[in-house]
């Protein structure tokens, strides 16, 4: 039942030594494989990284390279010695196909264990999963470290809200794990029905899958009265699991004795200094299905600190995940993330979670037009022109703002759709 919760806290100088000694490995394992990614190691030996500042001078490892070598052309092993797959959504092209060995499915569990006890849970605890289980890796997920960490497991899955809600109250769930759009739809068929998350036991809410704004996790936490989580992973990198944010709210600790982690300026690819915002990059130290050598995740964020928490934990803290490469919009010559328009419309009660983006080129121009529900308290005038004079400030240009009756915007399974872009590609 370990998860090996001592390496948490190893001092910075011996992670460091493992982390060198498992690159080393790493690059030895990768070499050696069938993987067609080796290609990329030609003319690098493990004894050429003499420390981990040599890891810059190796190449980087994309989203298109593994989708090159659909299905398994980059899987490191043979397919008869893997447990299990999972699959990128597939969305903007060919799918990413992880396939998993047995000592993956193991490493999975550890850091998920990890994860869960990080935002307190214990074997005491009843943890409702609420992501698919499925080829989108978080159900397992939550599965494989709620079942190391000996939690009682209620594995609900994506859906059927008034069953969840009424599993949270008759079940005595203590903890959920969801993607970070889904309390919005907790919330608001609670509200339909009269329920009160007062009366349940709930106090964990683990979050993630998407960019969701600190403004968003006060009103999660407000309404459902819990402590909620931010937790990080991607299929390619072994699933959800890979960080999560601790009690004191300072950073998402990533676990370095698994993973390591840089930030590079992604139009350079040149790596930034600590507290400088740019693009994640992800070294595997213990996969065997999938390693991977700095790999573009495509996250914004920025290394906080790797001195030692106020927790106890010694693990790198990065910033929480700000939007993705792909995500940033660019209207009327503006660079800007949706979760930085959330953070702005969730500071007003009387709107809901559920909001969209609608951009469309209109007489040769782009228009956006922001379209917002509200809540049965509504938005008063006064309220309402200082949001438009905060989006104005924030953007530089004006939007059409929308305020719609709650239940107009579509609710979709799965991740929220939030931004409608019309505009010709």
């Amino acid at each position: 039942m370990m998860f090996n919760p001592e390496m948490e806290t190893l001092p910075r100088e011996e992670l460091e030594k493992l982390q060198l000694e498992r690159l080393r490995r790493t690059i030895r394992f990768l070499k050696n494989s069938r993987s067609k990614l080796k290609e990329k190691l030609k003319g690098i030996e493990p004894e050429d990284i003499k420390s981990l500042d040599d890891l810059k001078h190796l190449p980087f490892t994309t989203k298109d390279d593994l989708r090159e070598c659909y299905p398994f052309k980059h899987i490191a092993v043979d397919i008869s010695k893997c447990a299990r797959m999972h699959m990128s959504s597939g969305t903007t092209g060919v799918p990413v196909i992880n396939a998993m060995t047995p000592g993956d499915v193991r490493q999975w569990g550890e850091i998920m264990a990890r994860c869960l006890a990080c935002a307190g849970l214990t074997s005491e605890d009843r943890l409702q999963i609420m992501p698919s289980f499925g080829l989108f890796n978080g159900g397992f997920g939550f599965h494989y470290g709620a079942e190391r960490l000996g939690c009682f497991i209620v594995p609900a899955g994506a859906g059927r809200t008034l069953l969840q809600l009424k599993f949270i109250k008759e079940l005595e769930v203590t903890a959920i794990g969801a993607i970070a759009s889904y309390p919005a739809r907790l919330m608001e068929v609670a509200k339909e029905i009269g329920y009160d998350f007062k009366e349940t036991k709930l106090r964990v809410a683990i979050l993630g899958a998407e960019t969701w704004s600190d403004e968003y996790r006060k009103r999660i936490e407000n309404v459902m009265g819990v402590k909620t989580f931010d937790i990080i992973g991607m299929t390619e990198t072994g699933g959800v699991g890979l960080g999560i944010d601790c009690e004191a709210r300072s950073g998402i600790h990533v676990w370095e004795d698994h993973y390591i982690v840089e930030v590079v300026d992604p139009e350079t690819g040149e790596p930034l200094p600590e507290g400088k915002e740019g693009e994640l990059i992800i070294t595997t130290l213990t996969r065997e299905g999938l390693p991977l050598i700095r790999y573009r995740t495509r996250d914004i964020t920025r290394i906080l600190s790797y001195e030692k928490c106020a927790c106890g934990r010694t693990h790198v803290r990065i910033d929480r995940i700000k939007g993705r490469t792909d995500d940033m919009l660019k209207v009327k010559g503006v660079n800007f993330y949706p979760s930085q328009i959330e953070q702005i419309l969730m500071k007003y009660k009387g709107l809901s979670p559920y909001y969209q983006l609608v951009i469309e080129t209109i007489k040769g121009r782009d228009e956006m037009t922001i379209i917002v529900e509200k809540l049965e308290a509504g938005i008063s005038e006064a309220e309402l022109e200082t949001l438009k004079t905060e989006l104005y400030d924030f953007l530089g240009f004006r939007s059409n703002l929308q305020i719609v009756p709650e239940g107009t915007i579509q609710r979709v399974p799965g991740k929220a759709v939030r931004v409608v872009d019309k505009r010709k590609k």
